[in-house]
């Protein structure tokens, strides 16, 4: 532990033990540097460990509380008189330097202002025995957090000190310790006298008589706890003899004090063994003991003993996994460490960073600066503050950073120096650090994407430095940058981006407006306003505003984002520079570059930009980390909590106060600490709320600095909303009630106090400056307020809340507090010892309190959980309601209705037919509707997805006529047929019913009217040709002209196509006529014999009809396309209208459903606050509630409209199919005519081949 040495000591959580040396005693010499003055005295700690006492040589004793010791020093680390004289004077002893042999003591009530005693003994190793120990029992954590008892017998030992050398106390010593007017005085006198003891002013009282048991009954006798029993007679009932029996205890043991929380096997109901052993351990009647009877007496001396403690004994040890990674805890830590008070004109100090890394601060800040005489410094830059010499705070933390705490500590660097002096402090770290820094990747989690942080049991002792880290590629964009000439303001860093958030660019601190020059000005504009041009403002005030970069170019570079980070304050030669006229250069406004020295020394917590959660999550660099102003930090909540929090599960994020909190005061760090973020850095400078319960939170889990992240915050696979208002999955929610029943010695002066009990946790759970007790007047000693108890009713999330019960005096000036954590909080009546604002105990203070801790039931389920609870006295209570109800019903209704109304869940379900009941309750039991929708397809007439008809569809497309399918008629809304019809489900129109339309038996009729119209025409045609064969000879040349005129016709209708068919016809004809392919071209391909003639003639003929019918069978098939598409396109909408429809009915039944349940929590509840916050969580269900029966119905939606594709497409291919076989039979009929009249099968004569052909007719739809 000895600071030369290097050892660290860790919170000791095991009962104080006093070493006969110390309590024998030993010589020192008490020396101060202010008065010059060397003392010689015995020193000696009393046998409990309360107190270091000493007694000079004059027999006068002076005494100091070791609680409030914060180090002890001894060695290199210790003070030695800087006077000569004095520094002979206290020199005695062996050979051993002045260093070794003296012990020096730091005490305080806050971080800053620091008491230091010295004493020198003869021995190095004395000092160093001395030191340890009053060390382990400073930070003893039984001690810190002892019970009620204990603390009124450091009371009594402090009494007990102060007797004088014929062992008598006085009596003024004894009014002293409690009251300080004349009003309260009196009631101590009086209670003296009670107890049988002298209370005058220069009366003694022997200290033999007055023992810590005569001590007790005075106590007893001052504060007249009646609270206590009241509580006593309520158990005990009428018992004349004012005593508690075994089974009573027991009853009370279980029913009252135990947790109903905990497991029934590992933590075992008390039994009758277990209540006599605490009866012989309290009770001090041995008669009444022995017989199992516990006295009032006794029972008080429960209630205030250590087996009867607010927090169970286990929050204070290391009870959380240390094996998780760094990402999923949260860590104490401080914001610019340095500082003793105002950001501007505050003070620096050394000293602080020891305070804080004693109180278990894991993560301090340093700003480095170039100093003179190439010695780095540390100080806010631009400030009147004062610097400090770096060295000398990297020593301080090597020698205190494991002294209190072995879990890694974190140093985050803001580096403005120049590259020498980088490489200065790089060797200050590796020098004075030693084997503690940890200057190189663990080779079990090497710096790779993907690989999470080491946990902080691989890392203790271990020291990690948060510094810029060089890449290669780092110089080359700098100078790429210089030469793009970036618009970047004098003193403005080039991280943060132009209208954009780029939080771990931000500067951590900055002048107040009056100091800003007017070419800066625009940080008190709003965000997104551009900034004001520079270069032809005047020169700035005597202070130098650090800016934000407003170039957008930054975030645009991958690389960039990764080798820089957290450019903060301007860079300084000096505080000359500082103070002067001259603006800095603008090269010295940014935090300068890593250098290689430094940057070797970053390796699980490099600082970049950050730009975005998705691109975090691309790269999935687990070692890199962002900062956050807590005004950037609140935008990402706001806007983004859900991956806010899951950024937080991999990566470290640290959110620090705005630059505009000049008098240092802190945000409230529960804010952030919901969105998982795990350094959320405080002004540990300023003991404001924020920073108590800071301090509050963290004084668990062995003060290591460290406490676990709930599991839901860790979890991949695992959801949270930081504003959930409703039960999250899988966390049980709690309900907590806070009953402040009285309070002892909380002033020793006359005045009103009261007390307040907050709740701090998610937002839904945070309760401020609401519940607070009636001011009792004029009593400090033992105000009794029980008034109704303070009820949180529903804790969403148990494991983020704690409970803060503070008093205060009439005046609003805090008395004290005490910082509980609801999963830890011990139900039953306990007494809670209260802390300064710094968490040190406060003597004497404590307050009466009944705590009971349940699992959160809703209003509409206590009886559902009374029933699980005892099922049998339950089943009991309900089949005696039941009876009772019969004399009113007198079973008018059956069994069976009853129990169709219980299924149905609506009271008006029984005027439903019968027929919906059983429907509702089939499409129930598949699980195609939910129970709260067990009726909803007959409800309003409305149809429902799960049952749809196939004929109906709804209009065609507007360029379709409307009779192409059939509309949905309107009332389809008020008929219940329709309703009822509507379980059929939607099937695609099939191929033979869309033949069956309208329009295509339309169409084919038009087509046989045409084909008849051109038969005729065809007949007649033929009928003149044959009257031709028996005219004259002179008539003759007219026919053949007629034939010619009548074949060219034909030609110019392109009657001989390119199709096989027509081709082969056509060369048919040509080899039929060979004369003519010899004679004159205007004349080839006609016949010359009049059956040839008629034959090309009936040709022709066929070969219109071919093209009739093709012509029109592509229309007709054009239609029926359309048709279809029409239909399935109706067919899809219709599926979508009626998904509309569900969902429209399901939202306006729940709709109904909240406001009903709103208007009876109106009549339950009269609390104003409780109400509203219920509202909100009805709210918040019905929401869910609405979305997953939509997401339900929408499955069930999008499975039938797979289904319903599936058969459009199938119908579409038929269409695709029928098509080809007509056009290939019509193809093949032909040709066969063709071949048919040349070969002689068919007659030439009028009726020939006049009629369709057969095969054609077959195929006609």
């Amino acid at each position: 532990m000895a600071g030369n040495k290097g050892t660290g000591v860790i919170m000791h959580i095991k009962p104080v033990e006093v070493s006969m040396q110390l309590q024998d005693g030993e010589k020192f010499i008490k020396w101060d540097e202010d008065s010059g003055v060397a003392t010689p005295v015995t020193l000696k700690v009393d046998k409990y460990g309360f107190y270091l006492h000493w007694v000079d040589q004059n027999n006068e004793m002076d005494m100091l509380d070791i609680a409030v010791i914060r180090d002890t020093r001894t060695g290199k680390y210790a003070k030695i008189p800087k006077d000569p004289k004095l520094k002979s004077l206290v020199t005695m002893g062996s050979q051993d330097s002045l260093e070794d042999k003296t012990v020096t003591i730091c005490y305080g009530s806050d971080f800053v202002n620091m008491n230091f005693i010295n004493f020198c003994t003869t021995r190095a190793e004395i000092a160093q025995h001395w030191a340890e120990q009053l060390f382990q029992m400073a930070y003893n954590l039984i001690q810190l957090n002892t019970s009620t008892t204990m603390f009124l017998l450091k009371a009594h030992t402090k009494l007990a000190l102060t007797a004088d050398k014929n062992e008598k106390i006085p009596v003024k010593n004894i009014i002293k310790m409690f009251a300080q007017n004349k009003d309260d005085r009196r009631r101590v006198e009086k209670a003296l006298d009670i107890s049988g003891f002298p209370s005058g002013k220069n009366d003694v009282i022997p200290l033999l008589k007055f023992q810590f048991e005569d001590f007790f009954n005075f106590y007893k006798s001052l504060t007249q706890r009646s609270d206590v029993e009241k509580v006593f007679e309520g158990i005990i009932g009428s018992n004349k003899r004012k005593l508690m029996s075994v089974s009573q205890f027991v009853d009370f043991l279980n029913k009252t004090q135990r947790d109903p929380r905990l497991n029934e096997i590992l933590y075992p109901y008390a039994n009758e063994a277990r209540a006599k052993d605490i009866i012989n351990q309290y009770e001090p009647n041995k008669c009444n003991a022995n017989k199992g009877q516990l006295s009032l007496d006794g029972f008080l001396r429960y209630l205030m003993s250590e087996d009867n403690p607010i927090v169970a004994i286990n929050k204070f040890e290391l009870s959380d996994d240390m094996d998780q990674p760094l990402a999923h805890y949260f860590i104490n830590s401080s914001h610019n460490t340095y500082l003793t008070g105002h950001q501007l004109t505050g003070k620096s100090s050394v000293e602080i960073y020891r305070q804080c890394l004693l109180a278990g601060c894991r993560c301090v800040e340093l700003d480095f600066w170039n100093g003179k005489f190439d010695e780095p410094v540390i100080v806010h830059g631009y400030t009147f503050v004062p610097e400090i010499c770096a060295r000398d705070v990297i020593e301080a933390i090597a020698e205190t950073a494991f002294k209190t705490s072995d879990c890694p500590v974190i140093l985050s660097f803001e580096n403005h120096c120049n590259p020498r002096q980088q490489a200065k402090i790089a060797q200050y770290c590796r020098d004075l650090f030693g084997e503690m820094l940890l200057d190189a990747p663990l080779e079990s989690h090497k710096l790779e994407p993907g690989q999470e942080l080491p946990p902080p049991s691989l890392l203790k002792r271990k020291i990690i430095i948060k510094n810029k880290k060089k890449h290669h590629h780092h110089h080359k964009k700098h100078q790429k940058k210089q030469q793009q000439g970036l618009d970047t303001v004098e003193g403005t860093p080039e991280s943060e981006t132009n209208g954009t958030m780029n939080p771990s660019a931000a500067g951590e601190n900055g002048p107040p407006p009056d100091v800003i020059p007017q070419n800066e000005m625009d940080d008190a504009a709003p965000e997104n306003e551009q900034q004001i041009g520079n270069g032809d403002i005047s020169h700035p005030p005597m202070m130098q505003q650090r800016q934000g970069s407003k170039d957008s170019a930054q975030d645009d570079e991958d690389e960039e984002d990764e080798s820089s980070t957290e450019d903060d304050e301007s860079n300084v030669e000096d505080m000359k520079l500082r103070m002067g006229d001259k603006a800095p250069d603008k090269s010295a406004a940014k935090e300068t570059e890593a250098g290689a020295e430094i940057s070797a020394l970053v390796n699980y917590v490099q600082p970049v930009h950050f730009s975005s959660f998705e691109s975090a999550e691309k790269k999935n660099r687990m070692y890199e980390m962002s900062s956050f102003d807590e005004k950037q930090a609140t935008t990402l909540l706001k806007e983004r909590p859900l991956e806010f929090v899951n950024y937080n599960k991999h990566q470290l994020s640290r959110v620090y106060p705005a630059g505009t909190r000049f008098d240092s005061s802190n945000f409230m760090p529960q804010v952030f600490w919901n969105a998982g973020c795990q350094l959320v850095a405080l002004n540990y400078q300023t003991l404001d709320l924020a920073m108590q319960l800071n301090l509050g939170i963290f004084e668990y889990n062995q003060r290591c600095g460290y406490l676990l992240k709930p599991e839901f915050m860790r979890r991949k696979d695992r959801r949270l909303d930081p504003f959930a208002e409703s039960t999250v999955d899988g966390i049980i929610a709690g309900t907590v009630h806070i009953h402040v029943i009285s309070a002892q010695f909380l002033t020793d002066k006359r005045v009103g106090t009261y007390v307040e009990v907050d709740m701090y946790g998610l937002p839904a759970d945070t309760v401020r400056k609401k519940f607070r007790t009636k001011i009792v007047p004029n009593n400090g000693i033992n105000p009794i307020y029980d008034e109704e108890p303070f009820v949180f009713k529903k804790v969403v999330l148990p494991e983020l809340a704690s409970i803060r019960i503070a008093a205060y005096e009439e005046s609003g000036r805090l008395i004290g507090h005490r910082v509980l954590p609801v999963v830890g909080l011990c139900p039953g009546y306990r007494h809670v010892a209260l802390r300064t604002e710094c968490g040190q105990p406060l003597p004497l203070a404590s307050l009466f309190l009944h705590v009971i801790v349940k699992d959160y039931v809703p209003d509409g389920l206590s009886e559902l959980a009374e029933a699980l609870a005892n099922p049998i006295k339950y089943q009991s209570e309900v089949e005696k309601r039941e009876n009772q109800l019969l004399v009113l019903t007198d079973c008018l209704e059956a069994p069976e209705e009853i129990e169709d109304k219980v299924k149905i869940g609506d009271a008006s379900s029984t005027a439903k037919p019968v027929e919906e009941v059983v429907k509702a309750k089939r499409l129930q039991s598949i699980g195609e509707l939910p129970s709260l929708l067990s009726t909803s397809s007959s409800l309003h007439g409305r149809p429902s997805i799960v049952g749809l008809g196939s004929s109906d569809t709804v209009d065609v497309e507007d360029d379709t006529p409307c009779s192409a399918v059939q509309s949905v008629d309107t009332s389809v809304n008020k008929s219940p047929v329709n309703a009822s019809n509507i379980s059929d489900e939607i099937v695609a129109e099939s191929f033979e019913k869309l033949m069956e339309n309208k329009l295509v038996r339309e169409k084919k009729m038009e087509l046989e009217k045409k084909l008849e119209s051109l038969r005729k025409k065809h007949e007649k045609e033929k009928m003149r040709m044959m009257s031709q064969k028996t005219s004259v000879d002179g008539e003759k040349h007219r026919s053949k002209f007629y034939s010619n005129r009548l074949v060219k016709r034909l030609s110019s209708k392109a009657i001989f196509s390119s199709e096989v068919g027509l081709s082969t016809l056509a060369t048919a004809e040509t080899s039929e006529c060979p004369e003519n392919a010899e004679g004159d071209e205007g004349t080839r391909g006609l016949p010359r014999s009049h059956s040839e003639r008629f034959l090309a003639v009936c040709k022709a003929h066929v070969q219109q009809e071919r093209e009739l019918q093709e012509k029109y069978y592509e229309n007709l098939f054009t239609i029926v396309e359309k048709i279809m598409r029409a239909s399935q396109s109706n067919q899809l909408k219709m599926l979508q209208v009626l998904l509309d429809r569900e969902t429209a009915d399901v939202k306006r039944k729940l709709q109904a459903t909240r406001q009903g349940e709103v208007k009876q929590l109106a009549k339950v509840h009269k609390d104003k606050a409780e109400l509203e916050r219920i509202k909100r969580e009805v709210a918040k269900s019905t929401v869910e509630k609405a979305v997953n029966e939509c997401t339900r119905l929408t499955k069930i939606y999008d499975k039938k409209r797979a289904e319903l594709e599936r058969q459009h497409e199938e119908v579409r291919q038929r269409l695709e199919e029928e098509r080809a076989k007509v056009k290939a039979n019509l193809l093949a009929e032909y040709s066969s005519r063709y071949s048919k009249y040349e070969s002689g099968e068919l007659p030439l004569s009028p009726s020939g081949g006049a009629s369709l052909p057969e095969s054609c007719s077959e195929n006609m739809y």
